[in-house]
């Protein structure tokens, strides 16, 4: 059996190792971004200092949520009263929770149209003085933003880190196709663009590799670029991705 490629941090990709390998399946890490934190600005400095001001914060992924947090630890010696905390997926969830926040998360999906279903958003999109932030990446998904803005509320972004591609990423994708790896685990849309972009060339080959996604957007977005084996995990976190890796292995 061929490896699955695993395509996050070298951190999440050796837990969700060990987690396969239990089932008897082999995987390699292959980073398809290089996390580069962001500094502080003095705008940004002034969003974590009125973080008491806001209704809710929400939390768009794992990296978001740690950066995030060792901000908060800089200038909240306890976390301010009143902010409901929203997590989109388990794996952002359990880092807030582990640092003692009560988190909100959508049980019928792992993306903002989930979490923009929950009642508790519900409640506070009615708000007529509703002020919301989001931690996440430079560039990230505008749809949450979107939303609270045409409902009437106010928000304000804390980018915390931008997504490069990493500059060995097309050796190493390479390396990977020559000893036979057909299978990627790829759970945003930058990712699929930056494992197109490495791929060169090659990519008329490797577009036929299985590959799992975290749910129906990032299918689509893969079905368009020319995948033709998506198997959707219907989440993000870890558990998910084992369940739909086991489920849909790849065949010897």
């Amino acid at each position: 059996m061929s490896d699955v490629l695993l395509t996050r941090s070298p951190e999440d990709n050796h837990r969700l190792a060990a987690l396969l390998q239990q089932h008897g399946i082999t995987a390699r890490s292959l980073p398809l971004l290089q996390i580069e934190p962001q500094p502080e600005t003095p705008q940004q400095r002034s969003l974590m200092l009125e973080l008491d001001r806001y209704h809710a914060v929400m939390v768009v992924s794992p990296i978001a949520a740690r950066l995030g947090l060792e901000r908060l630890d800089q200038y909240w010696p306890q976390p301010p009263l009143g902010v409901e905390w929203f997590a989109v997926g388990g794996g952002t969830a359990a880092v807030l929770e582990d640092y003692g926040l009560p988190v909100q998360i959508p049980q019928d999906g792992q993306d903002s149209e989930a979490l923009l279903r929950l009642p508790a958003w519900q409640r506070l999109l009615g708000l007529p003085d509703l002020r919301v932030l989001i931690w996440r990446g430079e560039g990230g998904r505008e749809h949450l933003a979107g939303t609270i803005r045409d409902a009437g509320g106010r928000v304000d972004l804390l980018e915390l880190y931008r997504r490069a591609m990493p500059t060995a990423l097309a050796e190493q994708l390479g390396s990977a196709a020559a000893d036979d790896c057909r299978g990627i685990v790829i759970l945003s849309g930058q990712a699929l663009q930056h494992w197109q972009c490495a791929a060169g060339t090659a990519w008329e080959q490797q577009r036929h590799w299985r590959c799992w996604v975290p749910g129906e957007r990032i299918a689509a977005l893969a079905q368009q670029l020319g995948c033709t084996d998506v198997v959707s995990c219907q989440g993000a976190d870890d558990a998910s991705v084992l369940a739909a890796v086991v489920a849909h292995p790849l065949t010897p």
